[in-house]
């Protein structure tokens, strides 16, 4: 068998990366494999399809056919990674119980990220959901009942933005964080304070500054959630959404260089110069940026460098949009250890949160409401995250 280009991973980072490899070459024999089936879907529209009333199906954009069709390649779907032989540059894959070897010339990881899981105790504990796939969806839809309540574990931006859709949808929803305020690390106060109003008036409960200790089953096959603070609440589903960790076991059993992702260079290679990296799995000069933008980024280095060129990813700045409607929000944080203090400037119908470092420059913001407009004039003022 022929050796391929192959590409471990389905979602937007693989498909990104198989585009542009096909904008420079057509021809090239490139395999893709899935866990999943293998249709396209926007992940990041996973937390707003209940207010647009949309099932798992109908939240696939490209059924696998046609995105074979469009770009010409071999899917293997439903199918998992064993291991990595980096020696004899072959993939152990598992299919319907039945191992397969499958060679590659050049392999891409774009194997995502899993949702980090609480240390919980309880009779519950295993019926904690999470919502990081199309399947998760479907699974966490078919359990939703009309009127159920929902228990979100975290408020942060996956969090927040299940609060807004699920609250939309028709469902009730209660949020737990330890921290004093939603989104407690890229928004300043103030647009938080605002946020969680807005959230509360269309009916969000908010449990702040409380730990999630227990979750036991009811007889009624409810849920009791039990706090550090011996206070407790009972709802109907629990869905954690307590933020992501880089997939890196399989990258670490094959050898190569992790810490908090899949370590790769400027080029997007990993430590074994035949094997690159790309998405929510990878970190870059200690940077882990688990979102679309960094992506589109670096899927057209790596298309380029895995046919044999030599080019350098650079990053700008990249601001991130909330999909909270209840509060529309565009920030771009300040990188970690940056020090300064934020500026706030209320607006008629926004507000404007600027991070001044102490030399007086912008490095980072927090647009609200009609203040997002303001966008541009803003991210032309920050520095680059690569350059």
């Amino acid at each position: 068998m022929d050796a391929s280009i192959v590409v471990i991973g389905s979602g937007l980072a693989a498909y990104t990366s198989l585009r542009e490899i096909r904008k420079l070459n057509p021809e090239v024999k490139i395999t893709l494999i899935s866990q999943e089936e293998g249709d396209f879907y926007s992940k990041p529209m996973l937390s707003t399809a209940f207010a647009n009333q949309k099932n798992a199906e109908q939240l696939i954009t490209t059924p696998k056919e046609k995105m074979i069709d469009q770009l010409k390649f071999d899917l293997r779907a439903n199918t998992q990674v064993v291991s990595i032989d980096t020696q004899s540059q072959s993939i152990l894959l598992m299919s319907n119980g039945e191992t397969s070897k499958l060679p590659y010339s050049k392999l891409i990881l774009a194997t995502g990220a899993d949702p980090i899981r609480l240390k919980l105790t309880g009779s519950g504990v295993t019926d904690v959901l999470s919502v990081n796939q199309l399947s998760d969806y479907a699974v966490f839809r078919e359990k939703l009942a009309p009127n159920s309540r929902v228990a979100i574990l975290g408020a942060g931006l996956i969090g927040c933005e299940f609060a807004n859709d699920l609250i939309i949808g028709g469902y009730k929803v209660e949020v737990i964080d330890i921290s004093p305020q939603p989104l407690g690390k890229i928004l300043p106060p103030e647009i938080a304070g605002v946020l969680r109003k807005n959230l509360s008036d269309l009916g969000v409960i908010w449990h702040l500054q409380k730990s999630t200790t227990e979750v036991i089953k009811t007889e009624s096959n409810r849920y009791k959630i039990n706090f550090d603070d011996h206070t407790s609440i009972e709802v109907d589903i629990v869905l954690s959404a307590v933020g992501l960790r880089p997939k890196t076991q399989l990258a670490i059993e094959s050898g190569l260089d992790t810490k908090r992702g899949i370590k790769v260079n400027r080029l997007m290679q990993t430590s074994n110069s035949n094997i690159f990296a790309i998405g929510d799995c990878v970190e870059i000069e200690d940077l882990v940026l688990p979102y679309v933008m960094p992506i589109m980024h670096s899927a057209k280095v790596l298309a380029a460098n895995i046919l044999g060129d030599q080019k350098i990813v650079e990053y700008p700045a990249m601001p991130v949009m909330v999909k909270t409607p209840a509060l529309p929000l565009i920030v771009s944080p300040p990188a970690n250890g940056i020090k300064g203090s934020w500026q706030i400037e209320n607006l008629e119908d926004g507000i404007i949160a600027k991070f001044i470092d102490e030399s007086h420059a912008l490095q980072g913001f927090a647009l609200a409401g009609a203040a997002t407009k303001e966008r541009a004039k803003l991210v032309s003022q920050l520095p680059s995250i690569l350059a």
